[in-house]
């Protein structure tokens, strides 16, 4: 888990043979380039992965964590009048969404679309009073989020994101193969040896705090790899959505649940990003709203309330004639604490009957990992969650420099540049089992088995062929 290298004469327990020694050498070489580019990703990710968690702490993911001063006896105005207030701030503005504050010290905040962007409008719940208007993905939280999922530079960003978290599998995989006890007391392999100096102190400070936050770095890397553009969003999440077949004979819109999201952070469900709306415009579904009684704001609030809908949810208006009524509440979008508790209705926008009702409970088996993968990787789940995230994103960032440090304590002083790898095992029989290991990695992450050809090719045909840079890279 790092770019650490011992040199040539890296020592192997005695007990080892020398097959064992040529294939713990390999692994070693490979824990070493594969640190070289994922280092790097991982101080980036930790670093705005902090940032992302506080501001949502602090400040909420679209800023809405507003206080206002309740009177005494008071009553919240009705959605209809909250909204007509917000839409005053915004001119030839159109409501998208509403959020219910999670409390009633909290101010109610609506989303809405005027021009080619939105703005987001608090409102005092009591009063009707605008409290603020800003615009909406501007802040902070979506800047930091841009750079942790793009570096700032689209789609490229995207993919080099999701080689470097195929290759900190590698990673986390040399690295366990590396620590596991070979002939020495367990014990001393789970605890530091303190009392080292210099270089031997990093190497053990860096192998045991690797080894704890081995099993949380696969959390956080198969949970963000599912958000990427490729494994992600054409693999697993293809596989994984939730089928639109199980709303019996309800229409179909031709957008897709990913159409509420705007901008780099996602608004609806992992499981439902690439489910098909359901349609107004028919007789489909069952009773939501009585008959007769008039499809608007307060009265779908109202439905949200009877279908068991507590704290803060949100409320996303109907876009056209065949457009619905959404009322969702997940953790991911910090609503809740409580993964098992996301829901997701769907109201048609002319009879108010529930075209569609999702819960945790009718996600796939990859969707429910999700749900929760994503909320613990958010730190949304809890003070605990904060706090072990917070202590992990700090040991993911001394694990990246601390793998620095030994290379360049190790590192030549004299002679010529290179990279000082790990040395290249003799008679090399681990390329039979690193082969197999290749194509399996090939397999699970398609972007880190095109890399793996590309680098064995450039290694192959100019690398090897050239002195200078078998020097460096030897």
């Amino acid at each position: 888990m790092s770019v650490q290298s011992e040199g040539a004469s890296a020592p192997v327990h005695p007990a080892a043979g020398d097959a064992d020694r040529r294939f713990y050498l390999a692994a070693w070489r490979w824990h070493f380039y594969a640190g070289l580019y994922v280092a790097p990703f991982l101080v980036m990710l930790a670093i705005t992965g902090l940032a992302m968690m506080y501001i949502a702490v602090f400040d909420g993911r679209d800023g809405e964590h507003i206080a206002v001063t309740v009177p005494p006896s008071a009553t919240a105005l009705s959605v209809a009048d909250q909204s007509a207030s917000a839409l005053q701030a915004v001119s030839g503005g159109t409501l998208v969404e509403w959020i219910k504050p999670a409390t009633t010290e909290r101010a109610s905040v609506f989303r809405i679309a005027a021009g080619d962007g939105q703005a987001m409008v608090a409102v005092d719940p009591y009063t009707g009073a605008v409290l603020e208007t800003w615009d909406r993905r501007a802040g902070w939280y979506d800047f930091v989020n841009d750079i942790h999922g793009t570096l700032l530079i689209g789609t490229l960003g995207d993919r080099l994101i999701e080689i470097a978290a195929g290759f900190a599998v590698v990673l986390v995989v040399t690295g366990l193969y590396l620590w596991w006890p070979r002939g020495t007391g367990a014990f001393r392999a789970f605890v530091p040896n303190l009392a080292e100096r210099g270089r031997a102190l990093f190497k053990s400070l860096h192998v045991t705090v690797g080894v704890y936050v081995s099993l949380i770095l696969i959390v956080f890397l198969l949970s963000g790899l599912s958000w990427s553009g490729i494994w992600g969003e054409r693999f697993v999440q293809a596989w994984s959505t939730f089928p639109a077949e199980k709303w019996d004979n309800v229409p179909l819109s031709e957008d897709i649940h990913a159409s509420m999201n705007h901008g780099a952070v996602k608004d609806v469900p992992w499981a439902l990003e690439q489910t098909p709306m359901p349609a107004s415009g028919s007789d489909a579904g069952v009773t939501g709203i009585a008959e007769g009684v008039p499809v608007n704001a307060d009265t779908v609030a109202a439905l949200a309330g009877a279908l068991g809908y507590r704290g803060r949810f949100r409320m996303s208006f109907p876009r056209g004639e065949t457009g619905v009524w959404t009322i969702n509440q997940d953790t991911m979008s910090n609503d809740a604490q409580n993964p098992v508790s996301d829901r997701t209705v769907h109201v048609d926008r002319h009879t108010g009957r529930v075209l569609a009702d999702v819960g945790f409970a009718d996600y796939s088996v990859a969707g429910k990992a999700m749900a929760v993968g994503i909320a613990f990787h958010e730190g949304d789940m809890g003070l605990w969650n904060l706090v072990l995230n917070t202590v992990f994103c700090l040991s993911v960032i001394f694990l990246s420099v601390s793998g620095v440090v030994m290379w360049w304590l190790r590192r030549p002083r004299k002679g010529a540049i290179r990279l000082f790898a790990p040395q290249v095992p003799e008679g090399l029989p681990h390329w039979r089992g690193a082969m197999l290991v290749m194509l399996a990695l090939s397999l699970a992450f398609p972007l880190v088995g095109l890399t793996l050809v590309g680098v064995m090719a450039l290694d192959v045909l100019v690398l090897s062929r050239l002195a200078v840079f078998r020097r460096v890279f030897a």
